[in-house]
């Protein structure tokens, strides 16, 4: 078994020092494969930094919404030369989070809408954080027409309904730890509708660990269970999971000839 964990923060503090022994345990559970996100010019570079020492790790680079207020033209040109870069996958994750007010909301869907404007213009897929906020991330995602350059909505938490929505924006679902939670109806109803060749699977490490190490550290190895997870509400094996999660993960951020 092959698993792709399509969002994950080993360029996070809880991992500093040890990523080699994180990537070596992930393998060990058939994680094979991540993509490393960043969420601002510092995290950004961590990333890249990270898909450079390990041959299966990519970057993801952006500015994430809560670090929007700090998106500055000077933040601008270094993202545009992170974004150039062999390794870089995507660009993310960015979007909208209205739960936590650390940047103004009209700073945020300002700042989503130029980071838009950049992947279209550089024809790069998108990952998106949307919390508290999909009226306004799916409004700003058509009037982007991501359809052009593709995205992810990356630990989806919407139900079937949202789900639909979103995918007739062309666009990828990821299911993190959440999806394993006992409490997470909404979860458990949209997995089933979306798909196959649109469904991915990630960790969102160090948060959202699953079921069954609900309330420890997560890690990125732990994609396996949410693999499980997905299976089991979809009726389906975890090595069919796993390898179609994969296919996606290497075709929305174009990789399909690893």
């Amino acid at each position: 078994m092959e698993i792709f964990d399509s969002h994950t923060h080993l360029n996070d503090t809880p991992y500093a020092g040890r990523e080699a022994e994180y990537v070596a345990s992930a393998q060990a559970l058939g994680v094979t494969e991540m993509a490393i996100v960043g969420s601002d010019t510092a995290l950004n570079a961590k990333a890249m930094a990270l898909a450079a020492a390990y041959p299966n790790l990519y970057a993801i680079v952006g500015w994430h919404p809560e670090s929007s207020k700090d998106y500055t033209p000077a933040a601008e040109a270094v993202l545009m030369t992170q974004l150039a870069a062999e390794k870089t996958v995507a660009l993310g994750e960015i979007g909208l989070d209205y739960h936590w007010d650390t940047s103004p909301q009209d700073t945020q869907r300002r700042v989503f809408a130029r980071q838009l404007a950049i992947a279209r213009e550089q024809h790069i897929p998108v990952s998106i954080h949307s919390r508290d906020a999909f009226e306004d991330t799916y409004t700003l995602l058509k009037q982007a027409h991501l359809e052009d350059f593709g995205g992810i909505m990356h630990s989806f938490t919407g139900d079937a309904e949202w789900a639909k929505k979103f995918l007739d924006l062309g666009m990828y679902v990821s299911y993190s730890g959440i999806v394993s939670f006992k409490n997470a109806p909404e979860e458990h109803e949209s997995v089933q509708v979306i798909p196959q060749s649109r469904l991915l699977v990630e960790t969102d490490a160090p948060y959202l660990t699953p079921t069954p190490y609900r309330g420890k550290p997560n890690q990125p190895g732990y994609t396996r269970y949410v693999v499980d997870a997905v299976a089991k509400f979809r009726e389906d094996s975890p090595e069919h999971i796993a390898a179609i999660t994969r296919a996606n993960a290497h075709r929305i951020f174009g990789l399909e000839s690893v």
